[in-house]
């Protein structure tokens, strides 16, 4: 009897300590390799992301991690995305990264999967998931930043329009309502509607001494689309005075210069741009842009991975606390400001596109 209640006792002891083994999350797994397997997934396919990748890839190199980086074709589409991160789930990788296009539609989806698998957002957030962290700027005061540019390049008011890929994501609504309330000088601007001055048949919202046309920012839903939403508010404004174009996705400034150029009116407005696109930095050398404000792609896709891989082994100090800077580049560079509690560089474009370039280049090749 004594020896049957043993064998019963380690036989528990046996099933009760795999139910444990089984139970621990999957940060702790890896394959028989030992390679930590980690997925980053965008929101598009775009120069900015590209640069993300090389960060990845650094990180990846340096923490022995198995790196999968996704960048949809289809842009700012979560029925392209969520798959892609449902499938990732499924296959037990030790981490995600996630530029989230619809916080409001996958909140739901990637509560569920942060659940099961650790999961960490960039660029784009989604607070209410359970994520590990967030890797981005502070995307409101980016935009902040940009309407500070806009009163710099049109001291004396003007007319504006803001292009940006959707509005729907938590970066599109930050950085959008930024800038107006930074032109409005009040936080949640609404705006007053009415038509503009000059030009009575164009709808306008007027923010401080900055009218909006259409009252909105235009959506253009991707790339493909950029120049042609740029081309219909260009063709409607052109002959007014005191223009600034304003891009907030890393392809609307090249877009809106590319327009512009092809109607003439390349003289005869301002361009302030987000994110460092290579044609927006060229635009800016040539004096042809005012000046951009940066994230740091690179580093968010170094910081994820890092985050993610040390996770994996227990360690949580690299989860990041604190937005990343934002920058402004221009093409003299300026001294650092303090702004809004932060310290604000303003590098010279030329400099900056070769510590990006060197940055690229330190990449391991595959």
């Amino acid at each position: 009897m004594g020896a049957t209640v043993s064998v019963l006792l380690r036989t528990s002891v046996v099933v009760a300590l795999a139910a444990v083994l089984a139970c621990l999350p999957a940060c702790g797994k890896k394959d028989g390799d030992g390679k930590i397997k980690i997925g980053v997934v965008t929101n598009c396919t775009a120069d900015f992301w590209s640069i993300c990748e090389a960060g990845a890839n650094k990180a990846a190199s340096e923490n022995g991690v198995e790196l999968q980086f996704r960048q949809p074709e289809k842009a700012f589409d979560a029925a392209v995305q969520m798959p892609i991160v449902e499938a990732w789930a499924k296959q037990g990788l030790n981490g995600i990264a996630v530029s989230v296009i619809d916080p409001d539609g996958q909140t739901e989806d990637l509560t569920r999967i942060a659940k099961k698998v650790p999961l960490l957002t960039m660029d784009n957030d989604a607070d209410k998931t359970g994520r590990l962290c967030y890797v981005g700027i502070d995307n409101y005061e980016g935009g902040k930043a940009v309407g500070r540019l806009v009163k710099k390049a049109l001291p004396n008011g003007g007319t504006i329009g803001v292009f940006i890929g959707s509005t729907k994501s938590a970066n599109g609504k930050a950085r959008t309502q930024g800038v107006l309330d930074e032109l409005a000088g009040q936080k949640d601007a609404p705006g007053v509607k009415g038509t503009h001055p000059q030009k009575g048949d164009l709808e306008v919202r007027t923010y401080g001494k900055y009218h909006l046309v259409d009252g909105a920012a235009k959506e253009d839903n991707g790339p493909d689309n950029a120049q042609k939403t740029v081309g219909a508010v260009l063709a409607r404004v052109k002959g007014l005075p005191n223009l600034c174009m304003v891009g907030l996705y890393a392809y609307n400034p090249p877009a809106i210069l590319n327009d512009a150029k092809a109607k003439s009116m390349a003289k005869d407005i301002k361009i302030i741009g987000f994110d460092e696109d290579w044609e927006t930095l060229k635009g800016i050398a040539a004096g042809e842009i005012e000046a951009t404000v940066v994230q740091d792609p690179f580093a968010y896709g170094y910081k994820s991975v890092e985050a993610l891989a040390a996770n994996a082994k227990g360690d949580t100090s690299k989860l990041v606390k604190e937005p990343i800077p934002y920058r402004i580049v221009t093409k003299d560079g300026a001294a650092d400001e303090a702004v809004n509690g932060l310290v604000v560089k303003f590098p010279k474009v030329a400099e900056f596109e070769a510590k990006l370039r060197s940055d690229i280049a330190s990449v391991p090749k595959k």
